[in-house]
């Protein structure tokens, strides 16, 4: 049986997009996965996790990723509430991750707090009827969700770190960080036109913002 796992990388930070990874593999090379060390991306170091990336691919049937702008999610959130927004949003790529794999079953990290609803929005989003398992902590349990986790998670470190190569340190990009929050405030200081990799619809620009359009008045 084929069957798919798919989680996301990028979800919290106010830099850089939010990337959604599958892969499609054979059931029973699950326990290939296990015995390569692939857990979830979150408890391995960064060495590990781009140690893993070319073995994971190499047992992989496909692989897919999706990757949402800034603007892209900017638009999703400021159109409604923030959080019911940014889930369907995700379901919606995570569906389009799904239909270019095509597995028999679909494991996903569920975003929702309500697993199956979660689930119940990708399938509607199918073109053909594909079993969803979406559960929390997927990127735990299952090893081919883990594997989508590491995907995601070294696909969009790549590309966070191409940004520092061009803009220079800004930290992690997670809105708690004091050298993010510093890199924003000295952008919108200068009053430079604000770069596409930032998402302007979180709190920590837009309370950035507002600071210093009241330091100028």
């Amino acid at each position: 049986m084929l069957i798919a796992g798919v989680d996301d990388a990028g979800r919290g930070p106010v830099i850089g997009p939010l990337v959604i990874a599958g892969i499609l593999i054979d059931d029973n090379q699950s326990s290939v996965l296990q015995a390569l060390g692939v857990k979830d991306s979150k408890v391995l170091t960064p060495n590990k996790r781009i140690h893993l990336f070319p073995q994971i691919l190499g047992l992989a049937q496909k692989y897919a990723i999706v990757e949402l702008s800034p603007s892209e999610v900017d638009k999703i959130v400021f159109e409604g509430k923030k959080l019911h927004r940014l889930n369907w949003l995700e379901a919606k790529a995570m569906a389009e991750v799904i239909g270019k794999l095509i597995p028999e079953v679909a494991y996903v990290d569920a975003s929702d707090v309500v697993e199956e609803r979660f689930g119940q929005q990708i399938s509607e989003l199918l073109p053909s009827q594909i079993k969803i398992v979406s559960e929390h902590q997927a990127d735990a349990n299952y090893p081919v969700v883990s594997a989508a986790s590491i995907i995601a998670k070294v696909h969009r470190d790549k590309f966070v770190s191409n940004l520092r190569d061009v803009y220079g340190d800004f930290g992690s990009g997670y809105p708690c960080d004091p050298k993010t929050k510093q890199f924003l405030s000295n952008w919108i200081r200068d009053e430079r036109p604000l770069p596409d990799f930032v998402r302007k619809s979180w709190k920590t620009f837009r309370l950035l913002d507002e600071r210093n359009r009241q330091k100028r008045l």
